[in-house]
């Protein structure tokens, strides 16, 4: 299948149904469901609904991260709530082969889906949000180009335990760190009025 983005080591694909098995898969497992508010067992039946009543109807976007070495699926991001009124949408990642973590494939495919969001949906700005205690996501986003933007406390309530949530978004005139501008818009220019 075609790749939608790509940099030297990983490239994004569209997701498909053929891919129903491994996402479920993935987002069963301990690793990948402890980092999500939405913590559920997850089915064939419900992630083919999900695909149905989101992905088709373009509310998401969903890719598959794929590495190029061996045409290996290793994770997915999405874009969920995408906003055509005010240009923004909420960005979701998760890396579902255990090998494939911690060697900073989450943050090339946070910079090539960020990249996606503002090239082809034309979207001002790309929102997470993320368990407080997840430093390692908060720093991999971070070197993506999200910016902390609030500290929620005892935002969400996960079998009776209340958790923080840290909100980070990036903006598509701010460069992610080791790229250019992601797009033609340019800031304001500061005239010292915002220090």
């Amino acid at each position: 299948m075609a790749a939608v983005y790509e940099d030297d080591v990983i490239y994004l694909r569209s997701m498909t149904k053929d891919d129903t098995d491994l996402i479920v898969k993935w987002r069963n497992s301990d690793e990948v469901r402890s980092r999500f508010i939405y913590q559920a067992l997850f089915t064939r039946q419900s992630h083919e609904k999900w695909i149905e009543t989101m992905v088709n109807t373009g509310k998401v976007v969903q890719m598959i991260i794929c590495l190029k070495d061996g045409d290996v699926p290793v994770g997915s991001v999405y874009i969920r709530d995408i906003d055509t009124t005010h240009h923004k949408g909420e960005y979701g990642i998760f890396i579902g082969e255990a090998e494939a973590r911690g060697k900073g494939i989450g943050t090339r495919a946070a910079k090539l889906m960020t990249a996606y969001a503002f090239r082809e949906l034309s979207l001002h700005r790309l929102f997470l949000r993320v368990f407080a205690d997840n430093v390692r996501a908060i720093r991999s986003y971070e070197k993506a180009g999200f910016v902390r933007e609030a500290y929620l406390r005892d935002d969400v309530c996960i079998n009776g335990k209340y958790r923080d949530i840290v909100l980070m978004a990036v903006l598509n005139h701010e460069p992610a760190p080791g790229n250019e501008q992601i797009s033609d818009h340019e800031p304001a220019p500061d005239n010292g009025e915002n220090a």
